[in-house]
C-alpha cells in the first residue's frame, strides 16, 4: 500500500472512532465547560485537559466556557453544536442535575452521552473574614429571626450549595422558600461577591474556597460530609445539630449521536487520563475525591441521581 493512501486510511479510521486508543493518541479535544471560568466545572475541564495532553491521550485540547442556568446553556450548545463529534466532551454534575429540575430547559441528559463520573467532593459554607457573625449557630438564629435578612451566596439555582441551604433552612424551622438565595454565573462571581461582602454566607465545594480558606479571607463554619473532611478541621453540619447531608461530584458526557466503539474511545482515554501524575496532582490539590464510574453504569448512576435529587427538593420545597 502506498504511502499517501495508508495515511488517508488511517485518518478515516481515526474519524470514525474505530481505531484502538493507542493510535488515536492525536486526536484533539474539544471540551465545553458549561460556567464561567474559576469554578468548579472550569478547574475540572482544565484539569482533565492536562492529563490527557499529559498521558499522550490527546495531541490538544481547547476550552469553551458558556456559562448560566445551572449549565443548562453550556448543555445546549454541546446538545447542538457537537453532533457526532467524536473527539468531544462536555463537563457537568450534581449541579447540571438540581438546575434542569428546576429550570426544565429545552434541553436534557438524554440527548449527549454519559462517559465516566471523575470526582466527588463536598461543600463548605463559609464567612467574610469581616462578618459579624463567628458560627453557623449565629446565622441561623439571624435566620429564624429574619429569614430575608440572611443572604446566601452559591452557584446556580438548584446547585447543590443551594439545595443545602434549602434543606438547612426546613431543618431549624424555617419555610426554604423564604431563604434569600444568591445565584451566580460561576465560582469567581461567588467568590468576589463573598469577598466583598456582598452576601452574608457562601457556599460552594471546598477546592474553590480553599486558598481563601487557608490565607484567612473566608472563615469555614460547617461541610455537608457526614464527617468530617480529612485533614480539615470544619465541623459537619450534623455536628451542630443539623440533620443535612449533600454531596457532590462531577464527570464528563459525550456529543449526540456517536457510535458505541466512539463511546469507547473516548472512555478509554479519560481513563488513561485519570491514571496519569498530572491527574493524581490535581486531586490531591483540590481535596477531590476520586469516583471513576464509566459508560452505562455511570448514566445509571445520573438516572438514579436525577430521581432522588428530585425527591430531596420537593422535600425542601424548591420544586
Amino acid at each position: 500500500m502506498r504511502r499517501d493512501t495508508f495515511l488517508k486510511s488511517l485518518a478515516a479510521l481515526a474519524a470514525a472512532g474505530v481505531l484502538p486508543v493507542s493510535a488515536q493518541t492525536a486526536s484533539a479535544i474539544k471540551m465545553m465547560l458549561p460556567a464561567n471560568p474559576g469554578g468548579g466545572w472550569d478547574s475540572t475541564g482544565r484539569a482533565l485537559g492536562k492529563a490527557l495532553l499529559d498521558s499522550g491521550a490527546a495531541s490538544s485540547v481547547t476550552y469553551d466556557n458558556k456559562g448560566g442556568a445551572a449549565g443548562a446553556i453550556g448543555l445546549a450548545q454541546f446538545v447542538n453544536g457537537s453532533k457526532g463529534d467524536p473527539n468531544a466532551l462536555m463537563v457537568m454534575g450534581a449541579v447540571m442535575l438540581g438546575g434542569i429540575i428546576t429550570g426544565k430547559p429545552p434541553v436534557n441528559l438524554s440527548q449527549v452521552t454519559p462517559i465516566a463520573r471523575l470526582t466527588s467532593e463536598y461543600n463548605v459554607f463559609v464567612l467574610p473574614a469581616d462578618s459579624p457573625y463567628k458560627s453557623m449557630a449565629e446565622v441561623i438564629a439571624q435566620l429564624k429571626k429574619d429569614p430575608g435578612s440572611v443572604k446566601w451566596g452559591g452557584g446556580s439555582r438548584g446547585s447543590t450549595e443551594h439545595i443545602a441551604a434549602a434543606m438547612l433552612a426546613r431543618e431549624v424551622g424555617v419555610d426554604p422558600a423564604k431563604i434569600n438565595y444568591v445565584a451566580f454565573r460561576g465560582g469567581g462571581e461567588a467568590i468576589a461577591a463573598i469577598l466583598g461582602n456582598n452576601v452574608t454566607i457562601g457556599g460552594s465545594g471546598y477546592s474553590e474556597f480553599a486558598e481563601y480558606i487557608a490565607s484567612g479571607k473566608m472563615k469555614p463554619i460547617g461541610v455537608t460530609s457526614n464527617q468530617r473532611l480529612k485533614g480539615i478541621n470544619v465541623p459537619t453540619l450534623k455536628e451542630q445539630g443539623v440533620n443535612v447531608e449533600i454531596g457532590n461530584w462531577r464527570g464528563v458526557y459525550g456529543a449526540p449521536g456517536i457510535s458505541a466503539e466512539q463511546r469507547k474511545s473516548l472512555i478509554d482515554r479519560v481513563a488513561k487520563a485519570v491514571k496519569s501524575p498530572s491527574w493524581a496532582e490535581a486531586l490531591q490539590k483540590n481535596g477531590w475525591t476520586p469516583a471513576w464510574m464509566a459508560g452505562d453504569e455511570f448514566g445509571n448512576f445520573v438516572d438514579n441521581e436525577f430521581a432522588s435529587l428530585r425527591a430531596t427538593m420537593v422535600k425542601a420545597g424548591m420544586v
